[in-house]
């Protein structure tokens, strides 16, 4: 499903997405009318604007969210200032893209979302690592990664660096499958139930390299 206040641009994504073989079971211009398709259409994957009228996008990210939690939400914003990006991962976003992103980029981006992966423009990972870090309050307690193997906080790690399971097996120079592996347990140990969750355990705790 693709949102976005701009009628020519929805329209122009929407087609460029059909043309790449994927299915725009629905678009909307405003925040409640995406809240109310997606409800509706039941789409694997919403392309959402943050800024939107009625409803903004980080709203109607949570609000999609907390209706159908299988969806997975793609921001695609003309911003990628840190407290957009921030406010997006908060309210559930799996991935946050610049509209200054290419076709191909845009396509990668979708494919992995679906799948789970949390996304992110080169840069802006960052930026949500470094904020969280910042927000971490001294009091915390830290000790839950504590039960997690050296390779095991490696993975996630990487995970919360926005790499695809792929890119992480490549960079370790592991299996696909013993990287899978490696989150399963780790999800297992955190008591967390997907990448997403895990994705935002570790930018919380500021896990980078």
């Amino acid at each position: 499903m693709v949102v976005d206040d701009h009628p020519m641009w929805r329209d122009a994504v929407a087609a460029d997405l059909s043309a790449a073989g994927l299915e725009v079971v629905a678009t909307a211009g405003d925040g409640a009318e995406a809240v109310r398709r997606a409800a509706a259409a039941k789409p694997q994957v919403v392309l959402l604007d943050l800024q939107l009228p009625v409803l903004d996008g980080v709203a109607a990210t949570s609000q999609i969210l907390q209706a159908d939690p299988s969806i997975r939400v793609l921001i695609l914003s003309a911003s990628g200032e840190q407290d957009d990006v921030l406010q997006a991962v908060k309210a559930g976003a799996t991935g946050y893209l610049v509209k200054s992103a290419s076709r191909e980029e845009l396509l990668e981006a979708i494919e992995r979302v679906a799948a789970g992966d949390p996304v992110f423009t080169p840069g802006l990972a960052g930026l949500v690592l470094g904020e969280f870090r910042r927000m971490k309050s001294d009091g915390e307690p830290a000790n839950e990664a504590d039960q997690l193997s050296e390779r095991e906080t490696e993975v996630l790690r990487l995970v919360a660096k926005g790499l695809s399971y792929k890119q992480i097996a490549e960079r370790l120079f592991i299996s696909h499958r013993t990287v899978q592996n490696h989150v399963q347990n780790t999800l297992r140990k955190l008591q967390l139930h997907n990448r997403v969750e895990l994705t935002r355990y570790a930018i919380e705790r500021g896990l980078d390299d």
